[in-house]
């Protein structure tokens, strides 16, 4: 299962300093909660979108209603909660977990098959079947896609595009790896 945090920080004097403890305190953390398998952030480069997305393979919907996961990963954003607007949470069931996205490639959200992206220039979409939290009746496709063609699609309508900003992440992995 993949489960999606979507958000976007609303005060830019604290959001390096909330960025920073995303990636150095809360990747870890979550990572640590048994049953969390990968996690990778993402900034939008899409206006209109949520600025910030974490997408993370969990093995089942319970690990998000644990303990362990109350304890490590969950609700431990009450410094920052005042300035996190449009924040959204996502569960959805997808065949494989969810690839990792290279530093030189652009993560591409939709509600609808792009036939362009499918047919022309040969990309499969992921299919993300909504499986609870706040995507109860989203399905969404997600494509991998080179930097470069995400320039064709820069001003369709909605898709949202996201650069990774870690590589993705595994348990007992050492130290974040950031994308410049």
């Amino acid at each position: 299962m993949l489960y999606t945090v979507e958000c976007t920080y609303t005060d830019p004097t604290s959001e390096a300093e909330w960025n920073d403890f995303y990636t150095r305190v809360k990747l870890p953390a979550l990572l640590s909660v048994d049953g969390f398998n990968t996690s990778q952030r993402f900034r939008a480069l899409t206006p209109g979108c949520p600025a910030w997305l974490a997408i993370h393979t969990v093995r089942d919907a319970a690990v998000l209603a644990g303990a362990e996961y109350r304890l490590k990963g969950g609700g431990s954003f009450a410094q920052w909660q005042a300035n996190i607007g449009d924040w959204r949470r996502g569960l959805y069931q997808c065949e494989e977990p969810a690839p990792a996205v290279a530093a030189e490639q652009i993560l591409l959200l939709t509600g609808q098959p792009l036939d362009f992206i499918d047919h022309e220039l040969g990309y499969r979409p992921w299919l993300l079947r909504a499986a609870g939290l706040d995507s109860a009746s989203e399905d969404r496709l997600a494509y991998v896609i080179p930097a470069d063609k995400a320039r064709l699609l820069a001003a369709a309508a909605d898709i949202c595009l996201y650069r990774p900003i870690t590589d993705q992440l595994y348990p007992q992995q050492g130290g974040i790896h950031e994308h410049n």
